[in-house]
């Protein structure tokens, strides 16, 4: 059921915002909408998900109604707080928001349209498990305005799934993908790599199959153990092994380079676009320090420099707002220090990179050591941004570090 909460200040109940908060009507505003439910619960999943068997003082069928509530709650506190933003973002991410019913999915989108509005060219997306995307609901998703579909494909390898705990038919990547593109939606594929019994043979297989598909985007992400995960306890008796880091190494080498030939792009670390105008716009959001509203059971949310976060469980996420109170557990706002390190944290981590001259003392001087060390790019230093080679993303804990010592 995810990891716990970060401990933060009191917020208060009606949720509103610091009298003090500077919110930049130039900025974007996205919006994230968490859907807390899973048919299993696969291994190494950290997330705030929850199968039926979990769902104590919840309801599925109830949950479109309860997160509307926010929303209007969300409208309300920003309406005092300033102008109106239109959305120019909106995912939805779980989780898997497609064990709703596409038209609960379109009634929490007409009610951020309404609450917000939405930019002429928002990207809409909706995460969704293979098995769960027919012709119907993709035409109904992209009826009610969705733009992109995130496909979790993971691996084409059934022994992977297996050790994932992934349940889909791998053979349903392809009927997921022909539905979105007959509704006229972008398609992107997330992948793993590093699971437990994986050789870099299993891994080009999956890149090779993904690239059959022709998707509009890629994510590829290293497995990452995450404490009190069925695969962290595991690992831990001897059951399966711990990801390999120069095996992860030579994999994301590899996805870089076959994903590159293939025409993509990357943009971030982890992630590789067929163009720009692929790119997810909403994910860049939260790489460049933007505005977005997180709603549903411990979404975060960032808006003007404050960061706050709702309550895990989804029963008491509904009781709050049954309560007309704000489910926020807990909101802080970063000083400079961590403001600064979180600044080179996340803009490092794009195409883009970030100014040389936001950087400070030994992070400036660090700069020509890195360059030597392959792991930023010259060419680009002397233009006056930092941007990472491939070894550097690899390395790019290394980097940051180095750069806000």
């Amino acid at each position: 059921m995810g990891s716990a909460l970060p401990i933060g200040d009191p917020a208060p109940a009606d949720g509103a915002l610091p009298a003090d908060i500077l919110i930049d009507p130039a900025t974007d505003f996205g919006v994230y909408l968490h859907v807390p439910f899973c048919r299993v619960r696969c291994g190494y999943c950290d997330f705030n998900t929850y199968t039926s068997a979990e769902l104590r003082g919840a309801r599925q069928d109830q949950y479109a109604d309860t997160l509307l509530d926010e929303v209007a709650l969300a409208a309300r506190v920003l309406e005092a707080a300033g102008p109106r933003r239109p959305a120019a973002t909106v995912f939805f991410g779980g989780g898997t928001p497609t064990l709703l019913p596409p038209g609960d999915l379109g009634r929490m989108l007409e009610g951020v349209r309404d609450a917000f509005g939405l930019t002429a060219d928002a990207e809409i997306t909706v995460e969704a498990n293979p098995d769960t995307v027919t012709d119907a609901v993709a035409a109904e998703l992209s009826a009610s305005g969705v733009t992109r579909l995130s496909v979790g494909m993971q691996s084409a390898v059934a022994h992977v799934l297996a050790a994932l705990d992934r349940t889909h038919d791998p053979a349903n990547v392809r009927t997921a993908m022909a539905a979105a593109r007959t509704a006229g939606l972008d398609v992107s594929l997330d992948l793993i790599y590093g699971a437990p019994g994986e050789s870099l043979a299993d891994w080009r297989i999956s890149l090779e199959t993904a690239l059959e598909l022709e998707p509009d985007h890629v994510s590829a992400y290293a497995l990452i153990v995450e404490d009190g995960t069925k695969l962290a306890r595991q690992i831990r008796r001897g059951e399966a092994p711990a990801p390999d880091d120069d095996l992860q190494a030579d994999m994301y080498e590899l996805a870089d380079e076959l994903l590159g030939a293939g025409g993509y792009d990357w943009y971030e670390v982890s992630n590789w676009a067929h163009g720009d105008a692929h790119r997810s716009r909403h994910n860049l959001a939260y790489w460049r320090g933007q505005d977005w509203w997180g709603f549903g059971p411990g979404a975060h949310s960032h808006v003007g420099g404050l960061r706050w976060w709702n309550v895990k469980h989804p029963a008491a996420y509904a009781q709050r707002l049954a309560a007309n109170a704000s489910p926020t557990a807990a909101r802080e706002r970063p000083d400079a220090a961590a403001r600064a390190l979180e600044s080179v944290l996340l803009q490092t981590r794009i195409r883009e990179g970030m100014p040389v001259g936001e950087l400070l003392g030994e992070g400036r001087r660090a700069v020509a050591s890195l360059i030597a060390d392959g792991l930023i790019d010259g060419a680009a230093a002397v233009r006056g941004r930092v941007v990472l080679t491939r070894r550097g993303r690899l390395l790019a804990d290394a980097v940051v570090r180095a750069l806000t010592a």
